[in-house]
């Protein structure tokens, strides 16, 4: 199978010629998230039956080309673990995937409980990926030659393994269950979650003094700041670990910063100079002036589970693993515990007010619903 790596307008025609009459492709993405700071789009692999394409998304927008190859009915798209790259997508070139078949949500409704691609295809085709560019910047250009085979084997054998797990849906009687979390996949958008006050990122931050919590602000402003200005993943210039110490130490000079375990030298000689400027400015601030840690958000209910609603739990936790075992499925595939909670806190009377409650699947009301409104 070629592999033909595309980076403008006039190659990607070839593309668009290849994608007539084809009736299933395979498409995986490639962002830039572990090593810069923005997890931008930077490449897309596409394979039909006889070629693949590596689309360059850092030379050109091919937005305009792949709109009429993932949005109309008729087409599969087949993705592993689509989640992460339907949101980039979204966010990046304003496209949505139809037809979407997902092997990693289709090896997880049989059972298998390591449902990562490589681990896929080692099963089931008897292949072995290399893991040599699991961690590759991306964003890098000119991209070498051994990476873009790498990206290429991502998509080479899905179409394959995609068969295999289609008939064993199939053979399980679970094809359904797999169509309603495909069209489910298909409706996912990009959300920015981020939370406005940095430190609810950091759990241990609940625990700090008000002081304390107004450094760890400030350093982790600082470290925003930093990755923008250098192009780095937030993790690179500083880990939460290494900004807490920090926190604890107090430094005063960027020779005392560039000491603290975990702390590269060269930001600190290169960056370190604003951080403990800010340090020694929340140091001395008034109590006062400071802002403490935000008030934990309420979850909806507001107040603790109620011992009713705590035994609900329980019993609703017992017919979900045991249908789990029955099944031979993992638990929380089957029915995770935040979707258990809600229906405990909930307490639904009947089949329609189970499926009511957000995110219960109608899939599992099917294997479930009787056993669950028992319990309830």
């Amino acid at each position: 199978m070629g592999i033909r790596y595309v980076t403008n307008h006039d190659d990607a025609a070839e593309v668009t010629r290849a994608l007539e009459g084809v009736d299933s492709i395979a498409l995986d993405c490639e962002a830039a998230g572990f090593h810069r700071y923005s997890d931008r789009l930077c490449l897309i692999q596409l394979t039909t039956p006889s070629a693949t394409f590596l689309l360059d998304t850092l030379a050109f927008d091919p937005a305009e080309i792949l709109a009429p190859v993932l949005t109309p009915t008729g087409r599969e798209v087949v993705m592993h673990g689509a989640d992460f790259d339907v949101r980039l997508l979204d966010r990046d070139l304003g496209l949505r995937i139809r037809g979407l078949f997902d092997t990693q949500i289709a090896a997880s409704l049989l059972g298998v409980s390591s449902p990562g691609l490589s681990n896929l295809l080692k099963k089931f085709l008897g292949v072995e990926l290399s893991k040599k560019y699991q961690r590759a910047d991306w964003a890098e250009r000119p991209l070498p030659e051994e990476m873009l085979r790498y990206a290429a084997d991502d998509t080479h054998h899905l179409h394959e393994l995609r068969g295999i797990l289609a008939e064993r849906l199939q053979e399980a009687g679970r094809t359904d269950w797999a169509e309603e979390e495909f069209r489910l996949q298909e409706e996912i958008r990009f959300e920015d979650n981020t939370p406005a006050d940095p430190v609810l990122r950091v759990r241990a931050a609940r625990d700090l003094s008000t002081r304390d919590v107004a450094l760890l602000r400030t350093a982790l402003e600082w470290r925003d700041a930093t990755a923008q200005k250098l192009d780095r993943a937030p993790f690179r210039v500083a880990g939460d670990d290494v900004l807490l110490r920090v926190v604890e130490a107090r430094p005063r000079s960027v020779d005392e910063l560039s000491e603290i375990r975990g702390f590269s030298g060269s930001v600190a000689g290169r960056e370190g100079a604003d951080l403990v400027r800010r340090i020694g400015e929340i140091a001395r601030a008034p109590e006062e002036d400071l802002l403490p840690y935000p008030p934990t958000p309420s979850n909806g209910r507001g107040e603790r589970p109620s011992p009713e609603e705590e035994d609900r739990m329980r019993r609703l936790k017992g017919v979900r693993n045991r249908a789990a075992g029955e099944l031979g499925i993992e638990k929380g595939v089957l029915l995770p515990n935040h979707l258990l909670q809600e229906i405990a806190a909930r307490a639904p009377g009947d089949r329609s007010s189970l499926l009511d409650v957000p995110g219960v699947r109608k899939w599992q009301v099917e294997v479930l619903g009787r056993t669950l409104l028992a319990e309830v």
